[in-house]
């Protein structure tokens, strides 16, 4: 049966702290269904960690059934160590995707600010802002973690780019 929805499942990853979200898009307009946070200890090893990464990626994607896997790309600016820690977390989170055969994509941080914002320096709080107007939604339908924001944000980043996709095709 064909659906006239997409929904994408949005990640911000990271070792300590993965955002993750759930946006089904229906005929041009965004209905936000699932937002949170990721959290894991720093006891436990690196093993245990992303092993918990991939399994909470995996039951999401298992109970909310998307259609594809949205994810930011790393900003190497940061130091080494924490580009490590968030180059494996985006590894499991985009072999948990993959293994549940969804088709991924990747958007720098500039092009999820550009989409949501407009501008590609914009603010945290410039990115709530608009992400609360765009959505339709409160504060507290987030978590209060930035990292939930930033994954609805790439969610939000991919739901225009496939728009302006789906526009292309029509003019083939």
């Amino acid at each position: 049966m064909a659906t006239d929805r997409i929904r994408i499942l949005g990640i911000d990853p990271g070792l300590e702290t993965t955002g993750v979200s759930i946006l089904d898009v229906k005929k041009g307009e965004y209905y936000p269904i699932f937002s949170d946070c990721i959290i894991t200890k720093k006891n436990k090893t690196i093993g245990e960690r992303l092993e918990e990464i991939y399994r909470e990626i995996n039951q999401l994607i298992k109970e909310y059934c998307p259609d594809c896997l949205a994810i930011e790309e790393i900003f190497f600016s940061m130091n080494v160590k924490t580009a490590m820690d968030v180059s494996q977390a985006r590894g499991v989170s985009i072999l948990a995707g993959s293994i549940n055969n969804l088709k991924i994509y990747e958007y720098t941080p500039l092009q999820v600010k550009q989409a949501v914002v407009g501008y590609g320096k914009a603010t945290k709080k410039q990115i709530k802002y608009m992400l609360r107007i765009i959505l339709k939604v409160e504060d507290n339908f987030f978590p209060r973690k930035d990292d939930a924001w930033d994954a609805m944000a790439i969610s939000v980043c991919h739901a225009n780019n496939k728009k302006f996709q789906d526009k292309v095709k029509t003019f083939k």
